[in-house]
């Protein structure tokens, strides 16, 4: 998978001014601790940024099936992993996702891995609760779908306010998660239950 995301092409360019980025914030790209610096960067980049290569209702629609299970459906504290389009410093945390299927339901990987396809470009956290929301929409027509984002962004921590314990939660709605008040705090319910 990693070779696939790794051009050599853009892996040289990017190297090549991320070794002025070294020289010009005051370091040396030639000592011997940075030597591969630059490479690696761009490597990092490439690997952070691959999103951009994945289409995230193809990664849906090669796993649906005709089901008549009605229930709610939730997949919980997936892994989220992001880049701040403001910074380009990390944001990561856990995404939640309901939906009500409708006739059809999804492989539950798919979720996850548009999670991943959405999430591993230059984002902003509520833009991306939004795209996740949407595509399990566009693609499963269910009754109805629910995302709640947490994460915690290094670009509060680590520089501006500096506030290091701060966490950012988004939501988005759609169907009976928007007109059922008791759906949506049965979602919310189930994502704050430990079950297992």
């Amino acid at each position: 998978m990693e070779d696939k995301i790794y051009k050599l092409e853009t892996t040289e360019k990017l190297a090549t001014h991320y070794h002025e980025v070294l020289t010009q914030i005051g370091e040396d790209p030639n000592r011997e601790g940075l030597l591969k610096t630059p490479e690696r960067m761009a490597k990092a980049m490439q690997y952070l940024t691959h999103g951009y290569d994945l289409n995230p209702d193809e990664i849906m629609q090669k796993a649906i099936f005709h089901e008549e299970y009605s229930e709610m459906v939730i997949v919980k504290d997936i892994e989220v992993y992001s880049m701040c389009e403001h910074h380009m410093l990390p944001f990561f945390g856990k995404a939640h996702i309901a939906y009500i299927p409708d006739g059809k339901i999804v492989g539950l990987s798919k979720l996850p891995r548009i999670v991943d396809a959405y999430s591993r470009r230059l984002q902003v956290q509520e833009r991306l609760t939004i795209e996740i929301r949407d595509c399990v929409q566009r693609t499963l027509n269910p009754k109805g779908v629910a995302v709640v984002i947490e994460c915690s962004h290094m670009c509060m921590a680590m520089r501006g306010v500096q506030k290091q314990n701060s966490s950012t939660t988004t939501s988005a709605f759609t169907g009976l998660f928007l007109k059922n008040d008791s759906t949506r705090k049965e979602f919310i319910n189930l994502v704050q239950a430990k079950l297992h």
